[in-house]
């Protein structure tokens, strides 16, 4: 009885995503935005590092925050992207 308790419902007027649905997706910074400070020191990075290392780290806590185009051609926003998604889901 009081694992029924424990059970968390969403909130009224929310329907959950039905299972198998993809995850959804947040817009990635704009190509100019100096990205929120990170969790760990990245001064002296290039800007789209910083900003690939907010979005990897960004979808490591949620929804999947990733600009395609630059994932494939930038390498330096790649790198940042995949260090992000690394360092930041590795603390869950």
């Amino acid at each position: 009885m009081l694992l029924a308790a424990c059970a968390s419902a969403p909130p009224p007027g929310v329907t959950p995503p039905p299972a198998g649905a993809p995850a959804p997706q947040a817009p990635p910074l704009p190509r100019t935005a100096e990205p929120p400070p990170p969790p760990v020191n990245l001064s002296g990075f290039p800007l789209p590092y910083r900003q690939g290392y907010a979005d990897g780290c960004a979808s490591a806590r949620g929804a999947e925050r990733k600009d395609a185009t630059r994932f494939s051609a930038d390498g330096n926003y790649r790198t940042g992207w995949q260090d992000g998604l690394w360092q930041c889901g590795k603390k869950k």
